[in-house]
């Protein structure tokens, strides 16, 4: 017999009487009950709560939930529907009485679609209603019955075009076309303007085809919700996020307030103007907000404008005076401190979804005061305007206003609070360009007199640094970075803090740094260097203090981080005087953990410094920086280290947008210590652009040296080097096997220029001397100075090595 879960529609002819007269096999496999137990019987007694329903008459009797008994003593819960049966002479004859499982098709899914909260529809191939539920009905305000038989862009016209053509969007009714045509199923968020709103709601919705047995596309169906609360917010998130990168990209008090204007523009409204205070422009303190109401007018300066309707670039330009009457809005504004709105009319219906849904119409979710209803607006073309001070770091800039013209949409309370997000970015970034420009004629004027004027280029390592002052009213520190070009392809990296401010301080710093650089370019190791930088830190120290010669004093300490990084072994080798000491991390995000103790600080003298050396992986993170971008006085160095490594973690799209997005969380706002980042993200050397090769004490190898170097220039593609390479090789190998001691190795290393290097065990350092008329030797260094581009030595634990570099053209490095 077949499983009750899957039993068919039962039909039951059913008498005046109310007993059956007929019975199915479907009511057989429903219920159990064969024609011979049920016929002739009360159709109540197969109710498990009798009695069934008296004659419904003539109509056609809606469904009714009752519950049978099966035959085997179990409930089945069923829809009972009845039809009457008439006769000719239009009496009724009976019913005809159709069983449905409850929870089975088609019963349970018409009243889940029908029960539905979202909108479901089903349309023929030429888009005429076939079926709606009651929520599609609410949505587009029409019945079933007053749809059925209509064609989709006949009820609904506001769907046959699309609200932003900027964006190459198809009408939703063309999208439902386009499925009947082809087939294939779409999902898409609809953004519409309801016919009679000035508003536009936003609605996720999905179109599939309906197909018969035998695939032929037979209607069209669709489901859909309201989500313009999530959609507007989302827009609003995604505007902020823009302007976020797009405001305060440059130093630049003009540029900064353009650049607000064309955030706003045109995603938020049609229009926005940017009013500033001379002494901003000019890098000076703003006045204060008593000074506004002193006088009849606030003096201000246009600084940017930007509008919808007109040529961006006609609009860039000096700035222009603007004079505004003391009570005015945007000077209340100014005076008060707190943002106004003004409409031209009250908001109609669904003004909550203008820039976002529900809340935002509500009046009590408003500011107090807002909005303001001015009807004149009207006549100057705007339907609303919203007017922000521009205030940072408690310093009143200027005013901005966002007006709406073009867009019939009133402002609501969430257009408010984007209109001030907006401002409070491009407030911070203006009062940073304005300290910036107050600033630039002393202390930054010094500092780029001594720190790098732009990092070098090498390819051992990509770069970016970032170096901050401290904050207001605090002098020019002595932080300081470096990254120094070393032979053989290496890198250094520097940097340093040199104790208190002033100019003292920088002064100091600019001689450390050129210390540094003199001494990397003898290739001291980090350990050495750092030793004869500690001594020069004590002489300075005696120079300030001549009747005390030995004594050094806070003022001259200083901390510093040398660092050299070689990409064709990968390894690093730093050394410490005080300073913290590198974050690394691998190219997986995990930190590489550096088993190193900093040595005592520059200046105390007689204690030694070591070097350690660690290998990395291509791709490894280097953070160098100073004690204030990780200390203050709201955390300690534990924690602010801790942060860092935290940021440095973020995916970034270069190394110079990590630098913004470290500065920009782990400084705090108010900063009483410089602050220094160097990032380096390391590189390897091509194994096929290092070779080298090992070279016997014996001047019959020289030959043999010669032509190991002139193949590997010919294979590298450098044939135009092969005469100077061929000399230089062999001046170097016959000086290593004449002077040198062995083990004695030739290396060759393609990079920015073509680097030849011998290194052997003595440490005896070669010079360049002037060979008279007669003598046999003495010119080959010379010849070798003046052949290459560059050359020197360099002291290894075992030894020596004689290197010098030749220039390649550009494009031969780039390949």
């Amino acid at each position: 017999m077949a499983d009750k879960q899957d039993a068919p529609i039962a039909a039951v002819v059913v008498d005046p009487d109310g007993r059956v007269s007929a019975w199915s096999e479907g009511g057989r496999l429903l219920l159990g009950w064969t024609a011979e137990d049920t016929v002739g019987r009360p159709l109540t007694e197969l109710l498990v709560d009798p009695p069934f329903p008296d004659s419904p008459g003539t109509d056609t009797s809606p469904s009714e939930f009752v519950a049978l008994r099966h035959l085997d003593g179990s409930t089945v819960d069923a829809v009972l529907t009845a039809h009457p049966l008439l006769g000719s002479d239009g009496r009724p004859q009976g019913q005809v009485v159709t069983v449905q499982r409850w929870d089975r098709r088609p019963v349970i899914t018409d009243r889940a679609f029908e029960q539905c909260p979202f909108a479901l529809g089903v349309y023929d191939p030429d888009l005429r209603f076939l079926w709606i539920n009651a929520s599609s009905g609410r949505v587009i305000a029409h019945t079933e019955e007053q749809v059925l038989g209509k064609k989709y862009r006949e009820v609904l016209p506001e769907f046959d075009r699309s609200l932003f053509p900027e964006r190459d969007d198809k009408p939703y009714t063309d999208q439902l076309a386009e499925v009947a045509r082809t087939g294939e199923p779409a999902r898409l968020i609809t953004v519409f303007q309801p016919l009679g709103s000035n508003y536009a709601n936003a609605w996720a919705t999905s179109i599939w085809p309906v197909r018969d047995a035998e695939g032929r596309v037979r209607a069209v169906a669709n489901w859909g919700f309201d989500m313009s609360a999530e959609y507007w917010a989302r827009q609003r998130l995604l505007l902020l996020n823009e302007a976020g990168r797009g405001i305060g990209r440059t130093l630049d008090v003009i540029r900064t307030a353009q650049e607000l204007t064309r955030s706003a523009v045109p995603k938020f409204t049609d229009l926005v103007t940017v009013d500033l205070f001379e002494e901003v422009l000019h890098g000076e303190e703003p006045p204060s907000a008593s000074v506004i109401t002193s006088g009849h007018t606030v003096r201000l300066s246009r600084a940017a404008r930007h509008s919808a309707r007109e040529d961006p670039d006609a609009l860039i330009g000096p700035p222009l005076p603007v004079t505004l009457a003391v009570d005015s809005v945007a000077a209340r504004c100014m005076t008060t401190g707190t943002s106004r709105v003004q409409l031209a009319a009250e908001p109609g219906p669904g003004s909550e979804w203008a820039f976002g849904p529900g809340l935002a119409a509500d009046p009590a979710h408003w500011p107090p005061g807002n909005p303001l209803i001015d009807a004149s607006m009207a006549a100057q073309g705007l339907t609303g305007r919203i007017t922000v001070p521009l205030r940072a770091r408690g310093a009143l800039l200027g005013v901005v206003e966002f007006s709406r013209s073009d867009r019939p949409e009133a402002f609501t309370a969430d257009d408010l609070i984007l209109a001030e997000e907006l401002t409070a970015k491009a407030a911070v970034a203006i009062d940073n360009a304005r300290r910036y420009a107050r600033e630039r004629t002393t202390a930054l004027t010094l500092q780029r007199s001594l720190l790098p004027q732009r990092l070098p280029n090498q390819e051992a390592v990509e770069v970016a640094s970032r170096y901050l002052p401290a904050g207001t009213g605090a002098e020019v520190g002595g932080d300081w970075f470096d990254v120094i070009p070393l032979s053989g392809a290496r890198v250094a990296l520097v940097v340093g803090d040199v104790v208190g401010h002033g100019l003292h301080a920088s002064a100091s710093m600019g001689r450390l740094r050129t210390a540094v650089r003199t001494l990397a370019d003898v290739d001291l190791p980090p350990d050495e260097l750092m030793t004869h930088l500690d001594d020069l830190v004590i002489h300075l120290a005696s120079d300030l203090q001549p009747t005390s010669y030995f004594q050094t004093t806070g003022e001259t300490g200083a901390t510093c981080l040398y660092a050299v990084y070689d990409p064709a072994s990968r390894r690093l080798t730093l050394t410490s005087a005080g300073h913290p000491l590198p974050l690394i991390i691998s190219p997986d995000g995990i930190r590489t953990p550096l088993r190193a103790q900093p040595g005592p600080p520059l200046g105390i003298g007689g204690l030694p410094f070591e070097a350690t050396e660690i290998e990395l992986p291509e791709g490894s993170l280097l953070a160098l920086y100073t004690d204030g971008l990780v200390e203050s006085r709201e955390r300690d160095v534990d924690q602010g280290i801790a942060e860092l490594l935290r940021v440095l973690n973020r995916t970034a799209s270069s190394l110079e947008d990590l630098c913004d997005t470290v500065m920009d969380a782990i400084l705090p706002e108010h900063r009483t210590d410089d602050a220094a980042l160097l990032l380096a993200r390391t590189h390897a050397l091509d194994p096929q652009h290092v070779v080298d090769r090992d070279v016997e004490p014996d001047f019959a190898d020289v030959s043999r040296a010669r032509q190991f170097a002139l193949d590997q220039v010919d294979a590298w593609g450098l044939t135009e080097a092969s005469f100077v390479t061929e000399l230089v090789v062999s001046e170097l190998v016959t000086n290593a096997i004449r002077y040198g001691e062995p083990p004695i190795r030739l290396r060759l290393i393609r990079d920015t220029a073509l680097i030849c290097e011998v290194s052997d065990s003595s440490n005896t350092a070669p010079h360049l001397r002037r060979a008279r008329a007669f003598d046999e030797g003495g010119r080959g260094l010379l010849l070798v100075a003046q052949l290459t581009q560059g050359w020197g030595t360099r002291h290894t634990t075992d030894g020596k090595t004689i290197w010098c570099a030749q220039s390649l053209p550009q494009q031969i490095v780039s390949l």
